[in-house]
């Protein structure tokens, strides 16, 4: 099965048809009419239906088990067809588009099941996917070129080459999958002052992205949130909590990270961890959804 470990939850939603086909008009009064000798086909094929996007992981190898957590099954009769349409809704790290295509496709076989018996031109015509949202996919192929980023690294080893980075260049690389270059990639002690006179220099330069990475934690040298929350105008304790929550789900020292963020006049600061894996689940948490705040901070709606 495919690795969702990184994802998030998220609402999902997919919206899927079936297609069934009759080869006469009596078929379709007889339907409407309640009177298919098997039974209601319009309630008979709905539990169908919801059985089969309840059991999709059951049959369907590499679909991953999920709470179902809303379904709709309607129908529409457009000539001799039948339109069956599955909805479904999930919170959770995954989509659920084959759970309604799943659900569609078992309700129009219990409809041809029950129908055949009076009519042997019955056929179903098609199985798609009409609609589906949720989770990073709404944004895979946005790109912000236009915003200008920079990246300081706080580090005494680093500082002093006595070791290597390698979570700024982390944030680097991630931040290049969105079409932004890393204007500025800078490295200072862990040290308040120098940590808050380049937070200032930054934000003063006209960057609207600044990230710092390491000295977020509780060592005596871990200074980075002292030095950067006295500047911040506008603080958004919602975004590294948003962080914590989703490496506190993977790892047991998550929410020992004091990492804060918020406007510094018009430029977003986000404190990272120091350890690579630490970046890494950030950016995995925040982008790129984080990046909706240009927006609003321009007077955008939601």
């Amino acid at each position: 099965m495919v690795n969702i470990t990184k994802k998030s939850n998220s609402l999902r939603i997919a919206i899927a048809t079936a297609t069934v086909k009759v080869s006469k008009q009596e078929t379709i009064d007889a339907i409407e009419q309640r009177k298919i000798p098997k039974g209601d086909v319009f309630e008979f094929a709905r539990a169908a239906g919801l059985f089969g996007v309840k059991k999709t992981s059951d049959v369907i190898p590499d679909c991953h088990p999920l709470p179902v957590e809303y379904t709709a099954i309607t129908y529409e009769i457009v000539n001799l067809e039948v339109i069956i349409t599955v909805e479904v809704h999930t919170v959770y790290k995954t989509g659920v588009e084959v759970e309604a295509m799943h659900g569609a496709s078992v309700a129009a076989l219990t409809m041809y099941d029950m129908l055949k018996p009076i009519d042997k031109g019955v056929e179903i015509a098609n199985i798609k996917l009409l609609k589906k949202s949720g989770g990073k996919t709404d944004l895979k192929n946005a790109r912000f070129p236009e915003i200008k980023a920079a990246v300081v690294v706080c580090s005494d080893s680093v500082y002093e080459n006595k070791a290597q980075d390698g979570s700024g260049k982390t944030i680097m690389a991630r931040l290049e999958q969105f079409g932004i270059d890393t204007i500025k990639y800078e490295i200072v002690p862990d040290e308040v002052k120098a940590i808050g006179d380049k937070a200032t220099e930054l934000s003063n330069a006209g960057f609207q992205l600044l990230i710092f990475t390491g000295g977020t934690g509780l060592s005596p040298r871990d200074v980075t949130p002292d030095a950067i929350l006295p500047l911040i105008d506008r603080p958004i304790a919602g975004i590294m909590e948003t962080a914590r929550h989703y490496g506190q789900e993977r790892m047991p020292y998550a929410m020992l990270s004091r990492g804060v963020a918020g406007f510094i006049g018009q430029t977003l600061v986000l404190t990272f961890p120091g350890s690579k894996n630490g970046v890494e689940e950030s950016m995995d948490a925040l982008f790129p959804h984080v990046f909706h705040l240009f927006k609003v901070i321009k007077g955008e709606k939601h």
